[in-house]
C-alpha cells in the first residue's frame, strides 16, 4: 500500500458519485445486455459504492442504450444503505421512476442557450417550467433530486459560459428544492483558475459536486481544484467511459480509478476498493470489446 501524503485545505473524505452504469453506458454504440448492467452495479456495490447512478427514463429514441430501465431496476438486488438514483428528463419520466420505487432522481438542466435547444428542445429560460413540477412532485413523493447543469464552463457553440450564467441556473434549481447540484464540465474545457471562480462565486460548495470529463487532460487538475474549494462530491465513472450523445466533442468521464488513485495518495477516505474497482473495470472492457481509458486501470492490470 502506499504511503499518502496529505495537501492542507482538502476533505478528509469525499463521496465518489458513481455515474457509469447510466452516463458510461448511454454512449456506448451497441446495447449492453441488461444482465451485464446488474452485475455491473453490483459489482460496484462489493468495491464499496455508496451511491450508483443506475439508469435513465429518458425517451428509448433519444437513448436507445438505456431503454430496458425498467427492466434492469426489476432485476437489481437493491441493498440496503446504497442509493441507486436515475436520471429523468420530464414528468412522463417521473412516472415511470416512481412506478419502479424509486428514492432519488436526478434532472439535468443546461447552463447555455444552444445545448438547452440541442439537448432538451427548449429555451434557457423555458427548460425551467419543465423541471419545476417534476421537481414539485418528486418532493411530494418523499423523493430526492438531485440537478446536473450541463456546458458550465464552455460549449462548441457558444465559446466559454459566462460564470454568472451558470450561477444563474444552478441557482434556479437549488431554488426549486434539489437537494445537490453537479457542475458540468460537458465537453471537458475547464482548467482549475475557471472551476475555483464558478464554485466560489455559487458561496455554497456543500451543496455542489463536479462532473468532469477529461478531452484535454485537465479533470484530475479540476477536481483537486473543486476540493480545494470546498467540495465534497465528485462524480466518476468506472473505467472512464462514456461522455455525452449529444456533445460530439465530449469524451470519456473522469475514471473511477483514477480519481481514487489520486485521492488515496492524498489520504482522503472514499470507502473504495481500488482493486475491485479495476477489476470490474477490465471485466467490462472485455465485454465492451475495447481496453480501458483509464490510465490507472492500464497500469494496474498489466501487474
Amino acid at each position: 500500500m502506499r504511503r499518502p501524503y496529505p495537501m492542507e485545505g482538502l476533505p478528509q473524505q469525499v463521496t465518489v458519485y458513481e455515474v457509469g452504469p447510466r452516463d458510461g453506458l448511454q454512449n456506448e454504440p451497441a446495447t449492453v445486455p441488461v444482465e451485464v448492467k446488474a452485475e455491473f452495479i453490483d459489482r460496484l456495490a462489493d468495491a464499496g459504492h455508496r451511491t450508483i447512478e443506475a439508469t435513465s427514463f429518458v425517451h428509448p429514441k433519444w437513448v436507445p442504450q438505456l431503454a430496458d430501465a425498467e427492466e434492469l431496476l426489476s432485476r437489481l438486488d437493491r441493498r440496503p444503505g446504497i442509493r441507486y438514483p436515475v436520471l429523468v428528463p420530464n414528468e412522463r419520466g417521473l412516472d415511470r421512476a416512481l412506478a419502479h420505487d424509486v428514492d432519488e432522481i436526478a434532472v439535468f438542466a443546461s447552463a447555455t442557450e444552444t445545448f438547452a435547444a440541442k439537448n432538451l428542445n427548449r429555451s434557457l429560460e423555458s427548460q425551467f417550467e419543465m423541471f419545476e413540477p417534476v421537481v414539485a412532485r418528486a418532493l411530494a413523493a418523499g423523493v430526492r433530486v438531485r440537478a446536473y447543469v450541463s456546458m458550465c464552463f464552455g460549449d462548441p457553440w457558444e465559446g466559454q459560459t459566462p460564470v454568472a450564467q451558470a450561477v444563474a441556473v444552478g441557482e434556479r434549481l437549488l431554488g426549486l428544492g434539489c437537494h445537490e447540484l453537479s457542475l458540468g464540465d460537458t465537453t471537458g474545457v475547464a482548467t482549475p483558475g475557471h472551476v475555483t471562480a464558478l464554485i466560489e462565486a455559487f458561496g455554497t460548495p456543500e451543496r455542489l459536486a463536479v462532473h468532469f470529463h477529461d478531452t484535454y487532460g485537465q479533470a484530475l487538475g479540476n477536481t483537486l481544484a473543486a476540493l480545494k474549494a470546498g467540495v465534497t462530491t465528485v462524480d466518476a465513472s468506472t473505467g472512464g467511459i462514456g461522455g455525452c450523445p449529444y456533445a460530439e466533442s465530449a469524451t470519456g468521464n473522469l475514471a473511477t480509478e483514477d480519481l481514487v488513485w489520486m485521492l488515496h495518495g492524498l489520504g482522503i477516505e472514499t470507502g473504495l476498493d481500488l482493486d475491485r474497482l479495476v477489476a470490474t473495470s477490465t471485466w467490462l472492457a472485455r465485454l465492451l470489446g475495447r481496453p480501458s481509458p483509464s490510465r490507472v486501470v492500464q497500469a494496474l492490470s498489466k501487474g
